[in-house]
């Protein structure tokens, strides 16, 4: 045998050799996917997203399969809905989901959402934690939510790692729930609205006339977004006989939250929508109208600043940390929402600037980012 024959077969030896210990040390990740299935808000974003950006990623030595019982739960109507919770969590997630986490030999399992599966003693975990609203803000929520929060937390205390979606969340985590600062990662979210990302074409909408000029508010319809705040400025503009332009509410109301009364004129309730429409109104909008009180991350401030929209947000919880210096940041008062609504329509120069900044300080969340850091996460985990 040459030395080019030895050469070779000794380089085909430490092929195999190298895929051999490659497959030995491969992380196998149950990817928990029930998010998308029981939510169309921010966390069915993350849990699209995420697995989107492992999948194109690729990270090294990590294989993904997802787990999810693949039914919807997103109608209010009783009691399929309370039924499929039922299964969902007690059937499923106890009994048949740990099952099939020890015939793929999972190694680790990431809980992306607030529904926790129990898994096999030797099954390592990640926990994803997106706020503490329930913790934080009790009376937003029902009582069987309160309840099934606090039945979770031993979850979140004894899982292996949390990975918080924001340092503020981090923050309440170590505050509310004593989580020690070493056990916490933070991950910022990605965002699916960057321009050259996008993967479809805006669509402008059907069922309603789109004004010429507008304000856009995006987000669930519950009082943590502060939609009240809103009325109350559009109400403080027309008292002064100097009415703001229409604003344009997109979003569906949490089952048993009130409306906000009789609406200012030139309020129009869209409902949720499209994300094509979504875009659509995202590049035409004066700007986007966020008065939060309370965000873990805040999705609308990103897909808004990534499309060219011009921000108004509250200086409150996470947005700060999201938004940075590209946002008109507004101290929670009606009269201080339209002093801003107005500086932004009199300053073309002002809205071109938030433009550009925005647009720079979005290019900074992408999912490409967030799936590598996630993935140092579980390597982390696995070398305890």
């Amino acid at each position: 045998m040459g030395f080019d024959s030895v050469a070779s077969s000794r380089s085909a030896n430490a092929t195999v050799a190298d895929l051999a210990s490659a497959e030995a040390t491969r992380i196998r990740v149950g990817f928990d996917m029930t998010g998308v299935y029981v939510t169309q808000a921010g966390i069915a974003r993350y849990v699209r997203g995420l697995k989107r950006g492992l999948e194109q990623t690729r990270p090294g030595g990590i294989e993904i399969f997802p787990i999810a019982w693949e039914v919807q739960s997103f109608s209010y109507q009783q009691p399929q809905r309370a039924m499929k919770t039922i299964y969902r969590e007690l059937i499923w997630g106890k009994l048949i989901a740990p099952r099939i986490l020890s015939s793929k030999n999972a190694d680790l399992l990431h809980s992306t959402s607030s529904l926790f599966i129990r898994r096999p003693g030797d099954v390592r975990h990640v926990v994803t934690l997106h706020d503490l609203s329930i913790s934080r803000h009790p009376e937003r929520f029902r009582k069987w939510q309160i309840q099934s929060w606090h039945r979770r937390l031993p979850v979140i205390r004894n899982a292996d790692r949390v990975i918080a979606i924001s340092r503020f969340t981090a923050d309440e985590a170590m505050r509310m729930l004593g989580l020690e600062a070493s056990k916490i990662d933070v991950v910022h979210n990605g965002c699916d609205w960057h321009e050259d990302q996008i993967t479809f074409c805006e669509a402008r909408p059907t069922t309603f006339a789109v004004p010429d000029e507008f304000f856009l508010f995006v987000g669930s319809l519950e009082p943590g977004k502060n939609l009240k705040l809103l009325k109350q400025a559009w109400l403080y503009a027309e008292q002064q006989n100097r009415r703001l332009p229409p604003l344009l509410i997109v979003g569906s109301r949490w089952e048993g939250v009130a409306t906000e009364g009789e609406q200012p004129k030139d309020w129009h309730y869209l409902g949720r929508q499209p994300d094509d429409v979504l875009l659509y109104l995202y590049r035409r909008a004066q700007a986007l109208m966020f008065p939060s009180i309370y965000e873990g991350f805040g999705f609308p401030v990103i897909e808004a600043m990534a499309q060219g929209c011009p921000v108004i947000c509250s200086p409150t919880s996470s947005l700060p940390e999201v938004a940075g210096d590209a946002a008109m940041m507004v101290p929670l008062a009606a009269s201080e929402y339209v002093k801003a609504a107005r500086e932004l329509l009199s300053r073309p120069d002002l809205r071109q600037d938030l433009i550009a900044r925005g647009r720079q300080r979005a290019a900074r969340f992408t999912w490409r980012r967030c799936a590598e850091e996630t993935a140092a996460v579980y390597h982390k985990v696995m070398q305890r």
